[in-house]
C-alpha cells in the first residue's frame, strides 16, 4: 500500500545509510589513528588491559636506563679493581726482589717503588666512581633496579640487583680521638653544678660489701667484696681502716678490678702497721655475679686493727639541677665531620648524637635535644639557640629543670671524631722491606692482598655480566610487550582499506536508494492529474 504519510521505503533507506556512515567513520578512525581500539568507548576491556602493558613497558624502557648506569658502574668497578690487581702483582714481584740478601740503598729503592705503587692504588680507588658512586669504599650494597614484579592482584613490587661493595682503600685505621677545646663541635660548659653522692644499692655494679666487723682480729684477716658490674666515672668507693678512710673516685672505662686495685695503692700508702692487703680479680669484672675481692690480713698476733664497717660506702656521683635552674653546653663552631659524636648525660644516661654528611653545629644541637626531648625525662626542659654563622660561632644546648630535680652530668659530657676503619687494602700501609725480616712479613701479607683485589675484581665481573644480562631480558620483554600491545589495539590497514572502499560504495547505493524512495511520493502525485 502507498500512502502519502508514511514512507517506509525513505525510512528503511535512510536508516540503513546511517549504519553504513557509522561504519565509514569507524573505519575512517581505524585508517587515521592507525589503532582499531583508540579510546575506551570502542573496547573498554582491550584498552584497559593494554594501557596496562603501555605504562609498564615505558618503565621497563627506564629500567633498562637504570640497568644501563648499573652497568657501567659497576664496569668502572671492575677495570678499576683488574688494574689495582695487576699493579699488586707488580708490588709483589718488588717484595720476591727483596728476598735476597740486599744492602740499605737497594732495599730503599726497592721501597720507594712499593710506595709509588700503594700511592698510585690510592688513585685508583679514590677515582673508581661513577656519577658518585664509588664500589671500592664502604660496605652497603649497590641496588641496581632490575623489574618491576605485577602479582595477579595487580600489586607491583621493585626487584633489585644488589652489588656488594668490597674496599680496596689502603688507609690504615685510625682510633676515635677526643675532640681538643680548639676543634669544631667541641662541647664544653661555663657552668657548675652541685655534686650529691648517692649510696649504690646492692643490685649495682661496685657495690661494697662485707661480714659485719669493727676490727681486724690478730693474725687474721676480712673481705671486703666489689660487686660485678659497669663503674661509671665518677662513682667513689671508701674504706675505713686503721681509723683513716680510704676513697677512690673511678675514672672512665675502669672495672671493678680497677677500683680493688686503687684501693689497695691507697691503703698500703697509708702505711698502716702490720696490715697486708691483697686483691683477687673477677673473672668478668662485667658480670654482675661476679666479684673482686680486697683481703686485709693482720699480722699481729697481738692487737687487732680497727676496720669501721659503717664506713665501707660506694655512691654514685651525680650533679643535680634544682627547680628552675638550668645549664648551658655550648657547641663550638667549625666544620663537623660527617661521623663525630656528642654527648650529654642526662638522668643518668648518656645520650650521643653522631654527625650525618653536611651537618653545622646547629645541626647537632638539634639532634641533641631531639635525643633528650624523646626521652621524655621528668621535670626536664631543654632549648636551642642556634649559632648565626655556625662556621665560627657556637650553638648553645640550654639544660633546665623544670618543676624538680634532674640529674645532670657534666663530666659526662663529650665530643669526639670519628674513628676510621682500616681499608681493604689497609694492611699496604704496613709493608715494608727496607729490612730483610720486613720483606718476609710483606710476602706474606702481599698474597692476602691480592687474593682480595682478585676476588673484589670477579665480583664486579660476576655482576656486570648478572646486569648485562638483565638488560638483554628488559630490551626483549620491552619488545614482546610492544607486539602484544599492537596486536590487541592496532588496526589491519588492508583489511581497513577493503572496507572502506565497499562502505564507500554501500554509501553511494545508500544515497541512491534514499533518493528513489524519497521519489516515491512525486509518483503518487501524478494519479491526480
Amino acid at each position: 500500500m502507498s500512502s502519502i504519510l508514511t514512507n517506509n521505503s525513505s525510512m528503511v533507506a535512510l536508516e540503513t545509510l546511517r549504519n553504513i556512515n557509522r561504519n565509514l567513520e569507524s573505519v575512517q578512525n581505524e585508517i587515521s589513528t592507525g589503532k582499531k581500539v583508540a579510546s575506551a568507548k570502542d573496547n573498554a576491556s582491550v584498552w584497559a588491559i593494554s594501557t596496562v602493558m603501555s605504562t609498564d613497558a615505558a618503565s621497563f624502557e627506564q629500567i633498562s636506563s637504570s640497568l644501563n648506569k648499573g652497568s657501567a658502574t659497576v664496569g668502572v668497578a671492575r677495570a678499576s679493581s683488574e688494574q689495582i690487581t695487576s699493579l699488586l702483582q707488580d708490588m709483589k714481584n718488588l717484595i720476591v726482589d727483596a728476598q735476597q740478601d740486599l744492602n740499605d740503598s737497594d732495599r730503599a729503592k726497592i721501597q720507594k717503588d712499593v710506595a709509588a705503587i700503594r700511592s698510585t692504588i690510592t688513585n685508583i680507588v679514590n677515582g673508581a666512581q661513577m656519577n658518585g658512586q664509588n664500589l671500592l669504599k664502604g660496605t652497603d650494597d649497590l641496588k641496581v633496579l632490575a623489574s618491576l614484579d605485577r602479582d595477579g592482584t595487580g600489586a607491583v613490587a621493585p626487584a633489585f640487583i644488589n652489588v656488594s661493595r668490597v674496599d680496596l682503600q689502603a688507609t690504615a685505621a685510625v682510633d676515635e680521638a677526643a675532640k681538643e677545646a680548639t676543634d669544631a663541635g667541641y662541647v664544653s660548659s661555663a657552668d657548675t653544678i652541685t655534686a650529691t653522692d648517692v649510696d649504690k644499692v646492692s643490685t649495682e655494679g661496685g657495690f661494697l660489701s662485707t661480714a659485719a666487723s669493727t676490727s681486724i682480729p690478730t693474725s687474721s684477716s676480712i673481705t671486703v667484696d666489689v660487686k660485678g658490674g659497669a663503674i661509671a666515672a665518677g662513682d667513689k668507693f671508701t674504706v675505713s681502716v686503721g681509723g683513716s678512710d680510704f676513697t677512690v673516685t673511678a675514672t672512665s672505662g675502669q672495672t671493678i678490678n680497677d677500683i680493688a686495685a686503687a684501693l689497695k695503692t691507697e691503703i698500703d700508702g697509708g702505711s698502716i702497721a702490720d696490715l697486708t692487703v691483697t686483691v683477687t680479680d673477677a673473672t668478668d669484672p662485667a658480670d654482675g655475679t661476679d666479684k673482686a675481692v680486697l683481703t686485709l690480713a693482720n699480722g699481729n698476733a697481738s692487737s687487732t686493727i680497727a676496720f669501721d664497717e659503717s664506713k665501707l660506702n660506694a655512691t654514685n656521683s651525680v650533679s643535680q639541677l634544682a627547680d628552675t635552674e638550668s645549664v648551658d653546653v655550648t657547641l663550638a663552631g667549625g666544620t663537623i665531620a660527617t661521623g663525630d659524636t656528642f654527648t650529654v648525660n642526662v638522668d643518668n644516661t648518656d645520650y650521643t648524637y653522631t654527625a650525618l654528611e653536611g651537618d653545622t653545629v646547629n645541626d647537632v644541637a638539634a639532634g641533641i635535644k631531639s635525643l633528650l626531648d624523646d626521652a621524655s625525662i621528668t621535670n626536664l626542659a631543654v632549648t636551642v639557640t642556634d649559632a648565626t654563622d655556625p662556621t665560627s660561632d657556637a650553638a648553645t644546648i640550654n639544660i633546665a629543670a623544670d618543676g624538680g630535680t634532674v640529674e645532670v652530668n657534666l663530666g659526662g659530657l663529650a665530643s669526639t671524631n670519628a674513628a676510621v676503619a682500616a681499608g681493604g687494602l689497609g694492611a699496604l700501609a704496613d709493608i715494608d722491606v727496607s729490612d730483610s725480616a720486613g720483606a718476609t712479613a710483606a710476602l706474606t701479607s702481599i698474597e692476602t692482598l691480592l687474593n682480595k683485589a682478585i676476588t673484589a675484581a670477579t665480583t664486579f665481573g660476576s655482576a656486570q655480566k648478572q646486569i648485562e644480562g638483565q638488560t638483554e631480558f628488559v630490551q626483549n620483554l620491552v619488545d614482546s610487550m610492544k607486539s602484544g600491545i599492537g596486536a590487541m589495539v592496532d588496526a589491519d590497514i588492508e583489511a581497513a582499506s577493503a572496507k572502506l572502499q565497499a562502505l564507500q560504495v554501500q554509501q553511494q547505493l545508500g544515497v541512491q536508494a534514499l533518493s528513489i524512495a524519497n521519489s516515491a511520493p512525486q509518483t503518487l502525485l501524478s494519479l491526480f492529474r
